[in-house]
């Protein structure tokens, strides 16, 4: 049995997509633990409604509203520059959000899965580094996916084309291979600043990440379904465990550190964040 989460007041989060499925199920937890949460979301509406909302049941107004299109480039830095310019600390950032089943391509000419789970998340998180560090200790949560185990690497050329297969998941899986080299190396370069770094798979849930994988897919994926609260214990345990505290680097299932893909090496780690790093300051 994992223990709850201590006390959260006094700290502050930043949850992408925290206003459907997983993420709000963690915007709930934390904020229902004393926590300031940020909903970092495309949709102004759903994101304001689901603060408004959030914020209720938490019996405060502590849960506010960021605007964020993890498929643009500009928006995630106009993002990290909003918040920043709050002057609020930053404890937790939970990158959350994600796509599964689509194709395409990102505003910025990324496939779309690398563009929006992968690429997005490590702009934003670099871009908010500083605060991080100035607010330490303080966490980096990346949802990611058994689905990595999937991925035998990353193409670094087929991630600057629109998505190839007809259903998105192989590039879903390879977009989450990057959740998991992202993590690890973020947990070696933010060593010594007081900044853990996370990644876990969730479990399969029932949430709107699915919504456009194509029929039959979908049926086959939905058989093994958990609830969104279920899939938030692990990013709430990873945000907030004193037992997690020191185990930074590290990829959780269920509440405890599982053993990555042999794909996720540390010289494939060091070549993403090169790559992600030329990408986003271009």
């Amino acid at each position: 049995m994992v223990s709850e989460p201590h006390d959260l007041s006094g700290r502050t989060f930043l949850v992408t997509g925290g206003n459907t499925g997983i993420g709000r199920a963690t915007a709930a937890g934390l904020a229902s633990r004393g926590g300031r949460v940020y909903l970092a979301c495309r949709s102004p509406d759903k994101g304001r409604a689901a603060a408004a909302a959030i914020g209720a049941e938490a019996g405060g107004d502590a849960v506010q509203f960021v605007q964020l299109d993890l498929a643009d480039l500009s928006s995630v830095r106009a993002c990290a520059e909003e918040f920043l310019a709050r002057d609020q600390p930053l404890h937790g950032l939970i990158n959350n959000a994600g796509v599964a089943g689509r194709r395409g391509l990102t505003t910025d000419g990324f496939e779309l899965a690398f563009g929006v789970n992968h690429l997005g998340h490590f702009a934003l998180t670099t871009a908010l580094l500083g605060r991080l560090a100035d607010s330490a200790p303080a966490r980096v949560v990346t949802v990611a996916s058994d689905a990595h185990f999937q991925a035998r690497g990353v193409d670094f050329t087929a991630v600057r084309r629109r998505t190839i297969s007809v259903t998105g998941m192989a590039e879903y899986a390879t977009s989450k291979l990057c959740n998991v080299l992202f993590s690890a190396e973020l947990a070696q370069r933010a060593a010594g600043r007081g900044i853990s770094s996370y990644a876990l798979h969730p479990g399969v849930v029932a949430s709107d990440i699915w919504r456009r994988v194509p029929w039959p897919v979908r049926p086959l994926i939905k058989l093994r379904m958990i609830t969104p609260g279920e899939g938030a214990r692990t990013t709430l345990y990873c945000a907030t465990s004193d037992a997690a505290a020191t185990a930074s680097g590290r990829y959780y299932e269920r509440c405890q550190e599982r053993q990555a893909s042999p794909a996720a090496t540390a010289e494939l780690a060091r070549a993403l964040w090169d790559r992600s790093q030329a990408w986003t300051t271009a």
